[in-house]
């Protein structure tokens, strides 16, 4: 499909920002829910929401205009020769977004509402978990429409197969006539209906809704058990596990030495979330609060 919906000229309406928003509002109606399950005003997400945008956008570009992807990619050494192209959304919008640094800058966005709306941070951090993982899933769906970050090639049935009518990533070995009619012979074609690469958007898309259902279901299943913060360290294992395993199939990999940047960062949040684990349940448990006892009659 067109990655493009809408041409306004210099401004463009793509599948993949549409996603991102619709992503976002799907995982505040969930926070929403979670929030007055814990007796929180759900008015705070959607207070919280436009700033958990506006800094997730910003740190998630940041991820990607300082990484340096293999491939087709652009990457540091391009912005620093382009420096306008980092914040030039409108020209088909934001095509290179890193989910970590979205997941930093939306953190920081929240820290930032808590601390001014005198809220307990920990709460606050759990109570969008399981929502974001949703949103990181819908997000997925930007990469499949814009035909990017697949894996190598594949002949399983599920397999992915490029649309040549419209640009993508070129995988290795293309004929490189990605969304340029006059270079799309036949041989062309046929070169990309035969070719089929794993389709990793929707292989990270899966995990992340059993994360989400398991977080949901976690949270009711064990709330006498559970502390405050142990949803949302419970996140930084599940999604990064699982993007560990993900990156194995991305040979177009920011890496650093043996392994892709995305699967340090992705141990770096494994060991915050066990360690967070244990020393959340170490510490002695906050005295419970409740109604006051009614006067002796």
């Amino acid at each position: 499909m067109n990655p493009i919906i809408l041409d306004l000229g210099p401004f463009q309406v793509t599948w993949y920002g549409l996603l991102i928003v619709t992503g976002a509002v799907i995982a505040a109606w969930i926070a929403t829910k979670e929030a007055a399950r814990r007796g929180e005003d759900p008015e705070h997400v959607w207070n919280v929401l436009t700033w958990c945008l506006i800094f997730g956008i910003i740190g998630a570009r940041l991820y990607h205009v300082f990484s340096s992807p293999t491939g087709n990619f652009a990457g540091w050494s391009y912005y620093r020769e382009n420096p306008i192209e980092i914040i030039r959304f409108w020209n088909g919008g934001f095509r290179g977004l890193g989910i970590f640094g979205g997941v930093v800058g939306g953190v920081l966005a929240i820290v930032i509402y808590t601390w001014r709306a005198r809220l307990n941070l920990l709460r606050w951090l759990d109570i969008p978990a399981p929502g974001l993982l949703v949103a990181q899933a819908i997000g997925r769906l930007g990469n499949r429409v814009n035909q990017e970050l697949y894996g190598p090639p594949t002949d399983a049935a599920w397999a992915f197969h490029i649309n040549p009518r419209f640009p993508c990533q070129e995988p290795a070995g293309s004929p490189m006539a990605c969304g340029i009619p006059e270079r799309l012979t036949d041989e062309a074609r046929q070169w990309y209906a035969t070719h089929g690469f794993h389709p990793t958007f929707f292989y990270e898309m899966a995990w992340n809704i059993v994360g989400a259902g398991l977080l949901l279901f976690i949270g009711r299943r064990f709330k006498g058990w559970l502390r405050d913060g142990d949803i949302f360290l419970m996140y930084l294992i599940w999604y990064p596990v699982g993007r560990i395993w993900v990156e194995m199939f991305r040979p177009d990999a920011w890496r650093m030495g043996s392994l892709a940047t995305a699967q340090w960062v992705s141990l770096i949040g494994i060991a915050i979330g066990v360690i967070g684990l244990i020393i959340n349940h170490r510490r002695p448990r906050p005295a419970a609060t409740g109604p006051a006892e009614p006067p002796a009659q």
